[in-house]
């Protein structure tokens, strides 16, 4: 052992030195005449925590001035030291420097690139020192720190070379060697490779077992995992926190509550200290089975917390739809002085999207801001479906979707639903195309996005376009989002077959919102029977009504005028407890309206608690068509003493008992009031009323000047409306102008030459009536003439 005598230059310093070290140096009674590579290890083992850049060189500086500086294991403890203190690019400095390197040099460096994931050099070593110290083989360490590495970039070729290197040298029934290799072969998808080697290991440790737990979770093999894990006990290895916050982690996906109690009470039994991995375990699991209150209980019961929890807790909140607790907790995060990262931040934007809270989603974009995370892929995606929702000003999601650098899919997708609740469908294809030009693929929901923004009958070809491309691609119609939105399109345009087929031969598995939209678009082109058939399919599928579907059901026995199947659904909504769905009262009201039975509509009416405009409007419908006009005008004066808002339906109600109910004055009154009074504009149809008020009355230049005042062109009905008031009063010449003006628009409207030869037959002008029917048969004949394209 090398001896040297102490410098006077050097004596200052180490008398400062081990002033500060002595207490800890129990082994030297006094100071030292002699610098020995002992009493340099000995320092260098007491400076492994130093409190500044300063020390750590003394302590580096004179071992090269005294030659110690080829001294191995010196070397490596600096090493060591350096990598922990000052950063792997300063121990990566002194390990080139280094001429002499031994196993423990190599492990030190590449451990040192593994911890601060910098993977690519930490392999790039490891395969150095394969080539230029073939005689230094590696260690345990080192294989671990290069398979991990391995792991880490999902190099499973990589992973495989190494484990025959590990095979070869003996390792591979090293636990912490077999721990890694399970690591790498299971984030790979090798999970065969994974079982075997676990099967094989001899001696498996705490680490193996919860390495393989891991692997069987990602797999989705949840059984299996939780299998593993009672073997592990029953085999006498005491489980870690990170074993149960794996196993926390598949009940939020798959066990539940009741297994995620149970572990819960395991780590109890096992006398687990609560910190805050197990801590943001647990929230997380109840959160994800809603019960918050569980969560909170758990959260409360240390003091310790970090941004992680607090973020659990805020998600926790969202998940369960208790978008203010959420927003709450954000607060009470704040005042406990926690800084939120970016998920923190993604999580309380959601809760204000769907609070809804806008207001407080821009102060909050002004925090994210401040904070310098509006670059943020996750909270810039928040942001721009918070505007996409909330604001009246399409700008604000344009400028928050334009400031992402890279867009995903979820930042297409919330920008095309933004410009989809704008009504600007044509743009929401263009976005679609610019996404796709961008490399950037559309998935089930953005497919979904798009296909709900087809709105327009040219917009029927863009939805066929999709139906090729998700058929062609892996996003096809077998995906619930993909396929109901496809379902739906066809539905809303009147293609029932081609939403029939979509539904039962391309979709593997169909929802309740499958046959809500098929339904629906049975209603709207007359197959009520049809609409009704779906009940039996769902029954089939095992599938519950819920308040959408029965509310179409009902108007699929209000079409049909079908009271007794209209009562049995009445019936199992009482017992489903499904009559508390507004919709369905509002269907039960429009049911019992149409089927002619008043007083049972009145009856559902009046249990409703907060009737809105179409309860109204379902009640004022079923009186007036039942030839009870002034008891529908009733209704609708208590609709105004209940202060609630009519709208255009509303006032087509109250004109068509005025019309039928003999009520003139009233009618012209109420169509007065409508924009006066109610705000609301009257519209074509609206119009069309009021002639057929004027015209029953008897009052036709009334009607014919209320035809001229209107602010839009008026169409074929409204002249075919004071036609037939004028055949009703035998007022030839303004009927013969009211037709004249009807076929200019449609020549080949058989009601209107119809109407003119009734006109005609009871002036007693039989030649011009006979005239007329002839002009109507030879235009019949010459619609009919058709081209073959054979």
């Amino acid at each position: 052992m090398v001896a040297l005598p102490l410098a006077s230059s050097h004596r200052r310093w180490f008398q400062t030195l081990l002033e500060f070290h002595l207490p800890q140096l129990h082994h030297l009674n006094s100071y030292p005449s002699h610098i020995t590579e002992d009493l340099c290890l000995s320092l260098l083992s007491f400076c492994s925590k130093p409190k500044s850049a300063r020390q750590r060189i003394c302590v580096h500086s004179p071992i090269i001035k005294l030659c110690f500086h080829d001294h191995l294991s010196l070397n490596n403890h600096l090493l060591s030291l350096y990598s922990k203190s000052c950063g792997v690019g300063t121990a990566r400095k002194l390990f080139d420097e280094l001429t002499n390197r031994d196993v423990v040099t190599w492990s030190t460096i590449i451990s040192a690139y593994s911890r601060v994931k910098n993977h690519e050099e930490a392999l790039g070593l490891f395969k150095c020192m394969l080539t230029r110290s073939p005689l230094t083989g590696p260690n345990e360490f080192i294989y671990s720190s290069a398979i991990c590495c391995a792991a880490s970039l999902r190099l499973l070729d990589l992973g495989a070379q190494i484990h025959a290197h590990v095979q070869k040298r003996g390792f591979e029934t090293n636990a912490v060697v077999g721990s890694a290799l399970l690591d790498v072969y299971s984030k790979c998808g090798g999970f065969q490779e994974a079982s075997e080697i676990f099967a094989s290991m001899g001696d498996r440790d705490v680490v193996s077992w919860t390495t393989m737990i891991s692997a069987l979770i990602e797999a989705k093999n949840w059984v299996g995992a939780l299998r593993l894990y009672l073997l592990m006990i029953e085999g006498g290895t005491s489980p870690t926190e990170y074993t149960f916050a794996k196993l926390l982690t598949a009940c939020g996906c798959f066990f539940g509550l009741r297994v995620g109690m149970m572990l819960h009470a395991h780590l109890i039994l096992w006398g687990m200290e609560l910190n805050l991995v197990l801590k943001t375990a647990l929230v997380d699991m109840y959160s994800k089975c809603h019960r918050m209150s569980d969560a909170l209980k758990v959260f409360l019961q240390t003091a310790d917390s970090d941004v992680m929890l607090w973020t659990a807790m805020i998600s926790g909140h969202s998940q369960a739809e208790r978008y203010q607790e959420a927003i709450t907790m954000f607060r009470d995060m704040k005042d406990a002085g926690v800084t939120p990262n970016s998920f923190t931040y993604s999580g309380v934007l959601s809760a204000c999207s769907s609070a809804p809270e806008p207001e407080l989603g821009r102060q909050i974009h002004c925090r994210v801001i401040k904070a310098g995370l509006e670059d943020d892929v996750s909270v810039a995606n928040a942001l721009v479906n918070l505007y996409a929702k909330h604001s009246r000003d399409l700008d604000d999601t344009v400028r928050a979707f334009a400031a992402i650098v890279s867009p995903n899919i979820v930042s297409w997708t919330a920008f095309m639903a933004g410009l989809a609740r704008h009504g600007l469908e044509q743009k929401v294809l263009l976005a679609l195309v610019e996404m796709r030009l961008t490399g950037v693929e559309p998935n089930s929901f953005s497919l979904s996005t798009v296909l709900s923004s087809c709105n327009s009958v040219e917009a029927l070809a863009h939805a066929r376009k999709l139906h090729s491309y998700m058929i062609k691609t892996k996003v096809d119609a077998s995906d619930l989002a993909a396929g109901n939105s496809l379902v739906d399109v066809y539905a809303r345009f009147g293609r029932v077959d081609d939403a029939w087929a979509v539904a039962r031969t391309m979709m593997a598995r169909r929802d309740v919102l499958t046959y809500t939209s098929l339904a629906k678009g049975l209603n709207q082109v007359g197959l009520h029977r049809r609409a009704l058939d779906m009940i039996a399919y769902m029954h089939e599928e095992d599938l519950s009504i819920d308040g959408f579907s029965l509310a179409c059901f009902l108007s699929a026995t209000a079409g049909l005028a079908a009271m007794q199947s209209g009562k049995q659904l009445h019936g199992f909504s009482v017992k489903s407890g499904l009559l508390s769905w507004i919709s369905v009262s509002n269907g039960l009201v429009d049911m019992y309206g149409k089927c002619g039975s008043v007083e049972e509509a009145g009856r559902v009416f009046a249990a409703i608690e907060e009737p809105n405009v179409v309860s109204w409007n379902g009640l004022i419908s079923g009186l007036a068509s039942n030839s009870r006009f002034v008891e529908a005008l009733s209704a609708f004066e208590d609709m105004r003493l209940a202060r609630a808002q009519p709208d255009g339906v509303t006032f087509l109600l109250v004109l068509y008992a005025c019309s039928h109910g003999g009520l003139p004055d009233a009618g012209v009154e109420y169509f007065n009031s409508m924009q006066e009074s109610h705000g609301v504009a009257p519209q074509q149809d609206h119009y069309v009323c009021l002639v057929d008020i004027l015209g029953r009355a008897g009052r036709l230049e009334e009607a014919a000047c209320t035809i001229q005042m209107m602010p839009f062109q008026p169409d074929a009905l409204v002249y075919k409306t004071l036609l037939a008031s004028c055949k009703q009063h035998g007022n030839m010449v303004l009927g013969e102008c009211m037709a004249r003006k009807a076929l200019e628009i449609d020549p080949s409207d058989p009601a209107i030459y119809v109407l003119l030869a009734g006109i005609y037959d009871d002036a007693g002008n039989v030649e011009w009536a006979e005239q007329t029917r002839r002009m109507m048969r030879e235009r019949a004949k010459r619609k009919s003439l058709g081209q073959s394209w054979l």
